[in-house]
C-alpha cells in the first residue's frame, strides 16, 4: 500500500536533499524513504535493547537488593 503525503521543507534542507538526490542518483522519494527506514530500525533495535537489559535483573532472582538465596538462607525451616 502506498500513500500520497506532502513534505514543507525549509529551503536549506530542500536544497540539501536535492543535492542528495543528485550525489547518489535517486529520487528525493528514494532518499526520504531510505532515512525514515534507517531511523525507524536504529530506534527499534534501540527499543529492544533497552527491553533487554531492563529485564535482565528479573533473571538474577534479586529483589530489590536481596537475592532469593539469602532469603532462604534467612528463612528459619
Amino acid at each position: 500500500m502506498t500513500l500520497k503525503t506532502q513534505f514543507v521543507f525549509e529551503h536549506t534542507v530542500a536544497h540539501h536533499l536535492e543535492e542528495l538526490s543528485t550525489i547518489e542518483n535517486k529520487s528525493m522519494n528514494a532518499l526520504i524513504q531510505e532515512m525514515i527506514e534507517e531511523r525507524y530500525k536504529k530506534l527499534k533495535k534501540q527499543k529492544r535493547l533497552e527491553n533487554f537489559y531492563g529485564g535482565i535483573g528479573l533473571c538474577t532472582g534479586l529483589i530489590g537488593e536481596t537475592s532469593i538465596q539469602k532469603i532462604k538462607a534467612n528463612k528459619s525451616v
